[in-house]
């Protein structure tokens, strides 16, 4: 059932809404997956902070128009689902990926991040990008490191002279007691 002109543009609204504060988008090729197995994709969806949205390509190329998105209208062809990243950069990637795996009928298409489109092939590389907790967590640890060297450094001539002095009592005490 075709959509009214005012119900076209709330949907092309929707989606440009979404593409405009997105990090990253997937699209992917849904032809012949059944509809319980797209109900599991969009409930995976729901739980990750990713937008998923089936919509008419005509609508899609509108809607991603004037976005870091536009580099993908040229795949926006037959049946596909688009995966805004709304919150880490590489949750779609990581979401369509990992049903794609158990799922041979959800072919990935293309991945645009940072308004560069990437292959197809790719996606795993998207999918193992840290979150922001795990890549600033990578980082204090990489700031931290040369600052704990530097304590002990600093702490061990004073924790060999205690080593030292322990050991001349220990010889002291053993002479004594013989």
């Amino acid at each position: 059932m075709p959509h009214k002109l005012e119900d076209k543009r709330a949907i092309v609204a929707s989606v440009n809404d979404v593409a405009n504060t997105a990090h990253s988008a997937v699209v992917a090729e849904y032809r012949g997956m059944t509809c319980a197995e797209m109900t599991q994709l969009r409930q995976n969806a729901r739980g990750t902070g990713v937008y998923l949205r089936v919509v008419r390509n005509t609508l899609a190329r509108r809607a991603i128009l004037n976005t870091h998105f536009e580099c993908l209208q040229e795949i926006l062809v037959g049946p596909v689902v688009l995966a805004f990243s709304v919150e880490e950069p590489s949750a779609a990637a990581r979401l369509i990926g990992h049903f794609a795996k158990s799922n041979n009928k959800l072919v990935v298409k293309g991945i645009a991040l940072g308004g560069q489109r990437l292959s197809a092939n790719e996606i795993d590389f998207v999918a193992t990008l840290p979150t922001k907790n795990e890549a600033i967590s990578q980082l204090m640890s990489v700031i931290q490191a040369p600052l704990t060297q530097l304590v002990r450094t600093l702490k061990e001539p004073s924790a060999k002279l205690v080593r030292t002095f322990a050991a001349v009592r220990d010889s002291k005490q053993e002479k004594q007691s013989t």
